[in-house]
This record gives C-alpha cells, structure tokens and sequence, in this order.
C-alpha cells in the first residue's frame, strides 16, 4: 500500500466531529490552562495518532523524527479547535486529515484534560480506596459515551501481541469474523496485529448479519499509544491515565475475553485478569476467559499453559479454556459466555455496561512504577496466594513492556542497564523460557534485529 508518510504538513486547522464539540467558555479556558506537562502529554500522544498505520513502536524515535511537530488547542465560542504544523503526511488524504483520524485527536484531547481535571480536584475520589479508583474507571468511560445504559450485553475484549506474522494475524479476523456473524462487538488495545485484527474479521460479519450497533472500541493510555496507535478499524477511542485503569477498564466492560499469542504485554493482561478471577471473592462471578492459536501456532499456548500451571498452580486452568484452530468454537464459547453474564447480571440486577460486582484489589489498581529497584523488590515465590503471586507477576511484565516500548522505561534501561528480577529459582527457570521463547519468535517488539533484552533474572 503507496503511503505518503515521508510529506509534512506545514499547518492545518481542525474542528471536532463528534466529540468536544459543545464546551462551555470555562471549560474551554480549561483546556487552555493545563498544566506544562499536561500539555506535553497531549503533543505526544496526539503525534502517535497521527502516524496511525505507519509500523512504528519506539516512542523516542517517533519524537525525535517529528521533533518539529507542533500543535495548540484554539479557544472559541464555537468550541475548540486544533492547529497543527509538521504533521506526518499520511494523516492525509488530497490535503484533507483523515475522519478518523481527526475524530481521535479530538478523544485523545477529550480524555487527557478530563482525567487531569478530574484526578486535579481535591476530594472528589478517594483514590486510596479501590472503591475510588472505579469511580474514576467508571467516569471516564462514561465521559467518553464508553459506557451506555441499555444495550445488551455484547462485548468481547480480545487481546494479543501487535508484532505477529501473516498466520496468526489471519487466525485473529477468522475469530473476529465468528463472533461478527454472533452480532458480538469487539474491543481491543487499539493497535495492529491481534488487535486489529478481530475488528476487521468482526466488520465483515457485522456487515453480512446487517449488524447497526457496531462497535470497535480502542482501550489504551499514554505510556503505551506509540506502540499501540488506533488502527483504522477502531471507532470508538479512550486514554485511561495509567497501564493498571486501563486494564481495569477491559476487566469491567468486557462480557467475555479472548486472548491470541502475543510478547510480554499480553501476559501482563492474562496475569492481571487471572489475579482478578482467582481473589476469594470473585469465584462465583461468571467470567469467560478463552486463550485461542492457531494449530501452527500450538507450541505457543503449551509454553503459556506451562508457564501459568508452573508459577501460579494447576488451580489456574480452571479459569481459562484453550481452544487451538477452531474460530467457530471460539465464538461460541464465547457467546454462550456473554449469554451467561447477561442471566447472572440480571438476576443481580448489576449493569450491563459496566462490571461494579468485581472485587479488584487496591494493589492491582496502584500504578507500578518500573524502576529497578521495584523491579528487583517484586516478590516472586510460592509464600502468598496464587493471586497475589499472579499480581506480582503481572509487575514483572509491565516492568518488561516498559523497557520495551514505553520512553520513561527504555531511558532507565539505558541510563542503569538490564531490569534485575529475583524470585524462587523454579519460578524465574519459568519466567526466563517463557521470556527467551518470545525473543526467539520475535514477539518483543517491531525491530527484532535491533532488540536487546532489557531484564536479566536472578
């Protein structure tokens, strides 16, 4: 596909399509009186959205090669508008931005001020209670017209790695296809490769089955959206403020959860949602959670099954079901899933939209800083729970996509070398195949030839 990714735009001037575009004068001087930073994380996550389709997942590199990017919000009484100048060429189409595209950077400017003026106001959630924190969850996917009263249960979280090969990538539209047929809608971390893919599969089922709910909703946050950028698909976008809102957000809106291969960061999601199902509290609360490959791809799911039956206990299994090679059954696994929450969320009379009867702990909702000395500090051994154990787990990994893709965390990997990660010697034995399996499948980032691991096990 011809693209036009190496022309600048010197400027250009945009008005919001279907978000922002009602806001009073004191919410637009609002806008304008962000903080410094705030500001700076809006150009940054504003510049990934707009190299949206380009395969590129190094954020400082993104920053260094659009250096001269620039973009302002413009008060009006109108509403807001946005100028840019140096912006990526393949934003465009005959000079014009993309809809989509345009339609993101007004979500990404939405979310950003929203969560900063919310969590900027003293008193409003109480965010050293879990209860708080899902407060905030909760309004900002409600700010973001995420979260809808009425509809029927529908929606299927599907995770995976965005660096995956040809093989895979079809087996996730084949799935995504099945479940469109099912009239189910998709949400997905946003970027390419297993995320995408569902979507595409879904839209072509969608449109066979005259679907005209469709929904293809991108979940993500700021330290991650340059590895994972809106793919084209997505129609519905939001920024949760951290990595641990934003997998809460997939745990409270999803129906059912499927998960293809993917490199550490979808572990990350399988051990934070294993931690979740596994709490005391939650085993009678319907949850389908279905780990799906194609046959090609067996060894992976095995490597996955050990690992999870190694570290966390066989008592693990009960939680998730694999299914290699067979889209149909997928769906309707999953379909029967989706029915069963929509049986138990009637009869408890809990929200559709919106998971309130989860117990998460405070720990999992706590943004985990990856620096090397928390990294080193994780504690890796068969002393506390399973879900605890998966929850310290879930860190390992969020320390390890960090030096991957994220800027703060390949700049202390740079600065202070290899993350050091100590645990009893049979976990870290698990850990470490696990981790050297995904280097040799080229699933830790988009420039294999280039990578170089950034943990070193003890």
């Amino acid at each position: 596909m011809a693209s036009n990714s190496s022309k600048r735009y010197s400027k250009s001037n945009l008005r919001p399509i279907s978000t922002l575009n009602l806001l009073s004068n004191r919410e637009i001087q609002g806008l304008m009186s962000s903080k410094e930073e705030v500001r700076t994380l809006f150009r940054e996550c504003a510049l990934a959205i707009l190299n949206t389709g380009n395969e590129q997942d190094d954020i400082k590199q993104l920053l260094t090669e659009y250096s001269d990017f620039e973009i302002e919000v413009i008060p009006e009484s109108r509403g807001p508008k946005i100028s840019i100048r140096n912006a990526p060429g393949s934003a465009f189409v005959d000079g014009n931005m993309i809809r989509g595209i345009q339609d993101h950077l007004f979500s990404v400017l939405r979310d950003i001020v929203y969560v900063n003026h919310i969590l900027s106001r003293d008193g409003l959630y109480d965010l050293d209670t879990s209860g708080g924190i899902t407060e905030v969850v909760f309004n900002i996917l409600r700010n973001a017209n995420i979260v809808q009263p009425n509809l029927r249960p529908d929606l299927v979280v599907c995770w995976g790695g965005h660096s995956i090969d040809r093989l895979e990538y079809e087996y996730t539209k084949e799935v995504g296809y099945q479940l469109g047929l099912r009239a189910l809608n998709i949400a997905t971390g946003c970027g390419t490769g297993a995320m995408k893919g569902p979507m595409k599969g879904a839209a072509i089922g969608h449109a066979k089955q005259q679907v005209e709910r469709r929904r293809y909703i991108g979940i993500t946050e700021p330290g991650i959206i340059a590895a994972e950028a809106p793919n084209p698909i997505v129609n519905e976008l939001v920024i949760l403020p951290d990595i641990e809102k934003r997998l809460e957000a997939f745990v409270r809106i999803a129906h059912s959860v499927v998960v293809f291969p993917g490199g550490a960061g979808t572990v990350e999601e399988i051990l934070y949602l294993l931690s979740v199902l596994m709490h005391d509290a939650n085993r009678d609360v319907p949850f389908t959670l279905v780990l799906t490959a194609p046959e090609e791809r067996r060894s992976y799911l095995d490597a996955l099954d050990r690992f999870l039956k190694n570290s966390l206990g066989r008592g693990a299994t009960d939680f998730y079901q694999i299914i290699i090679g067979d889209p149909e059954k997928v769906a309707k696994v999953v379909r029967e899933g989706v029915e069963s929450v929509r049986k138990h969320r009637l009869k408890t009379q809990d929200a559709y939209g919106f998971n309130w009867e989860l117990n998460i702990e405070h720990e999992l909702q706590t943004p985990f800083e990856p620096t090397h000395e928390n990294m080193a500090a994780l504690q890796l051994d068969h002393s506390q729970s399973p879900a605890k154990l998966a929850s310290e787990l879930r860190c390992a990994f969020s320390g390890i996509v960090a030096g991957n893709v994220k800027a703060a965390g390949i700049e202390r990997v740079e600065k202070n070398g290899p993350y050091e990660i100590h645990g009893d010697p049979k976990i870290v034995k698990e850990l470490g195949e696990l981790l050297e399996s995904f280097v040799i499948q080229k699933r830790m980032k988009i420039d294999i030839e280039h990578y170089k691991p950034c943990w070193l096990l003890r």
